[in-house]
């Protein structure tokens, strides 16, 4: 966290007095500075597209058989009281709970047989598309930061790559995707809150903008000026560069949704700061989706958010059915919203989302009016960048136990966002701290149903 200070109150329009900072997230840590930071994005980046990723992290795991895989046929005590509803898909049915989306399946691909999770309760498979285990020097590295890596934002005074969940109790969760063997120069951009309305620097004085160029520069500690005269140009263009992004309203703007109609608001359901749940995730805020269409709009590349507590075991926190009832309609209202306002505002095609968790829930309720973990088979909607929507991908057996017919890994998934992304899995690389290339996916292919 980075907190630049002028030592001088000031009055905002709020009309809350309080001392004039700035705080950005992610962006200087391990010593590296802000322009340092720019200048390992720009050894990478094309800026060819707008296509961008919204990641929505449910995190615990959502249960298959109660949202879109439901099994009329099966004991009560497997199948539980949730009845299926028509969609205007013919043959697909879903959740009762989930009425708006049962009116636009055909935006949505529904997956029913996710396979090889890693069975931790993170968030890492769903943001790497790998195993935890094995992982070479620096880790892996999420989709935000690989995408920073090869494509940048498609604006300067931009992150590539922000993460929006809050933190959480339960940290492994919250993590907007790791930057790994790529470095922290392609960390998450994470926005607190609190420091939202203090990101935008327009209109301030010379003498408060001298402050903060002076301290940026301080930052630095002079290690730079150790270089040779004839880098000095490149390092005091991405200084600019730096000062630039962090006196831009662009992003702050785009975080403000005071900005944005109170009508579109509602139809997001705005929903709830308070954590979901037994209190140690985030909350069911469709802040978070709205925010999320903002971000991609003014050009970042990746937004990973995550949404409410799905890891429901039952009494004494509650039973399943009881939190079913109140993230089922939430989760409706706020995903169906951003489908149609991407695709009112003509983006539909370009960003690609994807709504998952690490794994599914056991098929048989249990003693305590839960499901609990089960990592032999999950599920995933994806929406929008192209691809062909309006149908179902695999299927599980007559219990949703295991897959029946054509499992798909989390890494065909990663495949097929790349694809969308305009990035050939079959050549791109990305280099670990060795200098070796590494591919994006192990030998997986996009998904050939949705491409």
């Amino acid at each position: 966290m980075l907190t630049i200070e002028s030592g001088k109150k000031h009055r905002f329009c709020d009309g809350v007095s309080r001392r004039n900072f700035l705080r950005i997230g992610s962006l200087a840590m391990g010593g590296l500075s802000l322009p340092q930071i720019l200048q390992a994005q720009d050894l990478s980046g094309k800026k060819d597209s707008q296509k961008s990723v919204i990641m929505i992290f449910l995190s615990g795991g959502p249960p298959h058989q109660d949202w879109f895989d439901l099994k009329p046929e099966a004991p009560a005590e497997i199948r539980g009281p949730r009845e299926p509803i028509a969609t205007n898909v013919p043959g697909i049915e879903i959740c009762e709970l989930m009425p708006q989306l049962a009116k636009v399946a055909d935006k949505f691909a529904f997956i029913r047989s996710m396979a090889g999770s890693d069975n931790r309760h993170a968030s890492f498979q769903c943001m790497t598309g790998r195993l935890f285990r094995q992982q070479p020097q620096g880790g892996w590295p999420s989709l935000g930061s690989t995408l920073s890596k090869l494509h940048e934002s498609t604006n300067p005074v931009v992150p590539p790559f922000i993460g929006l969940s809050p933190r959480m109790r339960n940290a492994p969760w919250a993590d907007p995707g790791q930057p790994g063997f790529l470095g922290m120069a392609h960390s998450a951009f994470k926005p607190s809150a609190e420091g939202k309305a203090d990101m935008i620097l327009n209109g301030v004085n010379a003498e408060r903008l001298d402050d903060r160029k002076a301290l940026l520069a301080s930052l630095d500690n002079m290690r730079r000026r150790a270089e040779v005269v004839d880098d000095m140009q490149g390092i005091d263009a991405y200084t600019k560069q730096a000062f630039g992004i962090l006196t831009s309203s662009k992003l702050a703007q785009a975080l403000d949704l005071s900005k944005e109609d109170p009508k579109l608001r509602d139809r997001y359901g705005r929903g709830s700061t308070k954590p979901a749940g037994y209190g140690d995730a985030g909350p069911l805020l469709n802040d978070y989706f709205l925010m999320a269409r903002r971000l991609v709009e003014v050009g970042v590349r990746c937004v990973t958010l995550a949404y409410g507590r799905w890891d429901w075991h039952g009494k004494p926190h509650g039973t399943i059915f009881e939190h079913e009832e109140e993230h089922f309609p939430m989760l409706d209202q706020g995903l169906t919203a951003l489908m149609e306002d991407l695709e009112n505002r003509g983006m539909d095609k370009d960003v690609s989302v994807v709504v998952w968790g690490e794994f599914g829930r056991t098929p048989r309720i249990s003693p305590a009016v839960g499901r609990d973990h089960w990592p032999k088979v999950s599920c995933a909607m994806l929406a929008g960048g192209g691809m062909r929507t309006g149908q179902v991908i695999g299927s599980t057996n007559r219990f949703a136990e295991h897959v029946k017919d054509r499992p798909v890994g989390y890494d065909e998934v990663f495949a097929t966002l790349y694809h969308n992304l305009g990035i050939d899995v079959n050549t791109a690389t990305v280099d670990d701290l060795s200098g070796r290339p590494m591919y994006l996916v192990d030998q997986a292919q996009p998904i050939k149903e949705l491409i």
